[in-house]
């Protein structure tokens, strides 16, 4: 039998045409075609064929069907043995994009285990210097009563009756396009392919227990704010003897009242005196490790920055250790008496400078954060 035009083809439309296009057409090749009109040889066979275009292509529900798998022999209609089975070609499509190169998946293949993900807080020298600890997670594992198969020690799972094991069931329908074949999961063995008929009475037949294990977790130096660990094999069990799956561990870095951290780099920042900036000095630093001796120029501004190299965080993929960022502030003093205000007016008229006083209020918490660094905290 020779093979059919496309529809669309027939019709002179694209797959994209409205309703309203198709009809249009229609009507405009059935006039060219009616064979009261044309009496060309083959007018009636094109007619036929127009029409039987149309008749598919105006019906939403049939331009559908035709869309997904083209032609149906209208002969071939709903009930008798004479109706085409779909079911092989339905099988091998769904199988091809949800049981892998054409095959079917075996449910009774072993399955590994979910991955599971657990939320860490650390403190911030804790994610700088890396720590050890034990964390406690709920996962589930595998039943040592029965050993995964969900069965009472001494019995086996039976191979289900209903699908022969395969773990589908097949359900026919006859439609306007032939009879269908349509596979769901065993209604007798929950798509299992087994049934347990004796239980396990640690696990009541689902292989796996729900249990709190710990867990021993190094945390590396240099880690920081949102990394993840992964520990494989320590997620949840696998089902029928499949591996397990992995546990990520997400940081979360508490945040420093003296340190800042961008990387690798630490920042932090330190108060001068007016005296202190103007005539230079050495003063003590807090680093992450020890206390150290900053030499100040003279003359010092406010906002200058000092680089403590190699006194960062230790790089986590690497070596060597990032660097120290001291910023100084300069405060003013805002408690004088007297004498030292006439003072700084004669050091103000000495430099032409206003002696009119806006004081700027001291702000003490950096004193109280820099002696908090000092103290380790």
């Amino acid at each position: 039998m020779a093979s059919k035009r496309d529809y669309y083809e027939v019709l002179g439309v694209s797959k994209e045409a409205s309703a309203e296009d198709i009809k249009k057409s229609y009507r405009k090749l059935a006039r060219q075609y009616h064979p009261d009109v044309n009496k060309a040889d083959d007018a009636e066979t094109k007619f036929k064929e127009v029409k039987e275009a149309y008749d598919v292509l105006s019906d939403d529900g049939k331009r559908s069907t035709y869309d997904r798998f083209g032609h149906v022999d209208p002969n071939q209609g709903m009930g008798g043995g004479g109706g085409q089975d779909f079911g092989g070609g339905f099988g091998d499509i769904f199988d091809m994009f949800f049981g892998g190169g054409g095959g079917r998946r075996d449910p009774n293949a072993p399955q590994r285990g979910n991955d599971l993900q657990y939320t860490m807080t650390v403190e911030f020298k804790e994610a700088v210097f890396g720590k050890e600890t034990e964390i406690t997670i709920p996962r589930t594992e595998t039943c040592d009563t029965c050993h995964g198969d969900g069965a009472k020690p001494g019995t086996k799972p039976e191979t289900c009756t209903v699908c022969k094991g395969s773990g589908q069931q097949e359900v026919v329908q006859n439609t306007p396009f032939g009879r269908m074949v349509n596979r769901r999961a065993c209604t007798n063995c929950s798509g299992t392919g087994r049934v347990i008929k004796e239980k396990c009475g640690t696990c009541h037949g689902a292989g796996k227990v729900k249990r709190q294990r710990k867990i021993s977790v190094r945390i590396p130096a240099g880690v920081d704010d949102g990394a993840q660990i992964r520990m494989s094999g320590e997620g949840e069990g696998g089902l029928r003897g499949g591996p397990a799956g992995d546990l990520y561990i997400v940081i979360r870095v508490k945040s420093h009242e003296f340190f800042e951290r961008e990387g690798d780099d630490i920042y932090c920042e330190v108060p001068l005196t007016f005296v202190q900036a103007a005539l230079g000095d050495e003063i003590e630093i807090p680093t992450l490790t020890e206390k150290i001796k900053l030499k100040v120029p003279s003359g010092t501004q406010t906002g200058t920055y000092f680089r403590l190299k190699g006194k960062g965080v230790p790089k986590l993929r690497g070596y060597g250790q990032g660097d120290q960022h001291v910023k100084v502030t300069i405060v003013t003093p805002t408690s004088l008496t007297e004498d030292q205000k006439e003072l700084l007016r004669q050091f103000g008229g000495l430099r032409g400078d206003s002696t009119t006083s806006n004081e700027t209020e001291h702000h003490e918490s950096i004193f109280n954060k820099m002696k908090k660094a000092f103290r380790g905290e």
